[in-house]
Parts: structure tokens; sequence; C-alpha cells
């Protein structure tokens, strides 16, 4: 095997043991292992979708909005359950993130649960991302907003520039990260 801070051999195990784990439950709807906070206009067809389709393929159960979700499903109740039984969250920060009340109430909670979060930053810098007072919100979520976003700033991510970056690499780099943040949780 060539050497890499986290082989794949290790992660394809990891990844069966959790498959089989699962199936041996049979839950009428299984929780997510990662749930992917995003900004679905800039990043589901691109760097979100990917990681999804990649985690998924890997026998993991990630959570994407467009995917897990259907017609008819109360929007707060499905994500808010999915954040609350998922091992870890991937949120992907993108220019116009922080525009998002949905993207900035899902950061919120994941950091309200202390759910591990693997931070990447696409095509932005942390210091970039600000929460703005457009006068839709109450003081109380932008107080929550302003808190999970600087704690996410400050946890170590992925950078990802989608002109000059390798998306091959980049999907490894996060698998990588984000399997070795479920073995902790499984601990």
């Amino acid at each position: 095997m060539q050497p890499s801070s986290f082989s794949s051999f290790s992660a394809k195990n990891f990844c069966r043991r959790i498959h089989y784990h699962r199936n041996q439950i049979q839950p009428i709807e299984r929780p997510c292992d990662v749930f992917i906070n995003h900004r679905g206009s800039d990043t589901k067809r691109t760097i979100s979708g990917l990681l999804y389709d990649h985690l998924l393929r890997l026998g993991l159960n990630p959570f994407l909005d467009s995917k897990n979700m259907k017609p008819g499903d109360r929007l707060f109740d499905k994500i808010n359950t999915a954040i609350r039984h998922c091992e870890v969250g991937v949120a992907v920060f993108s220019p116009h993130y922080c525009e998002s009340y949905f993207c900035l109430h899902e950061l919120a909670l994941l950091m309200e649960s202390r759910k591990k979060v693997v931070p990447i930053f696409y095509d932005v810098k942390p210091s970039q991302l600000q929460v703005r007072d457009d006068g839709t919100c109450s003081n109380k979520d932008l107080q929550r907003f302003k808190w999970a976003l600087e704690e996410a700033k400050y946890t170590v991510g992925i950078t990802f520039d989608s002109l000059h970056g390798d998306w091959s690499e980049f999907l490894t780099t996060t698998t990588d990260a984000v399997i070795k943040n479920l073995i902790e949780e499984d601990h």
C-alpha cells in the first residue's frame, strides 16, 4: 500500500463495517452519518453533490437536502432531525453562504449539538465569511449564527479553489477527513 495520512484500505474497511452494522439493525429510516451543510445555489451541482455521491459509494449514509428530501417533507423537521442524529457535519462555505438563513441555522445547530464539523472553504477565505444583519433575523438568531460561524472559521478545514483545484484530490482528502472523524466518534 502507498503511504498516506490515512490509507484507503482503512477507509474501505471502516465503511464496510458501518454498512454491515447498519444493515443488521434494519431501521425504517437510517440516521445519516454525514450531514452536508451547503448553499445549494453555489455548490449543489458541484462540490456538495460530488461529495454526497462519493460518500454514498463508500457505503456511508450522507444527507444532502436535494437527495434526501421529497415533496411534502417538513423542511425544519427533516433537516433538524438529520443534524441531531448525524455523526459528523461538513460545512461547505462558499461566496454566498452567509446570505442564507437556512445555511446559518444548520451550522448553528451542528455547533450547538457539539458535532464534529469539517469546514470546506470553497472559493472563499474564512476571513471573508461574515453574518450581516439584513433585518430579517432576530437578535437571538444573529448571535447564534455569528457564534457558530466563528467556531467554524477557527476549526481546521480544507480549502478548495474550483478553477485551479484538483477535484479528485479534494474528494480523497475530504473523504479521509470525514472518515477519520467518524472513526473518532465511533470510539
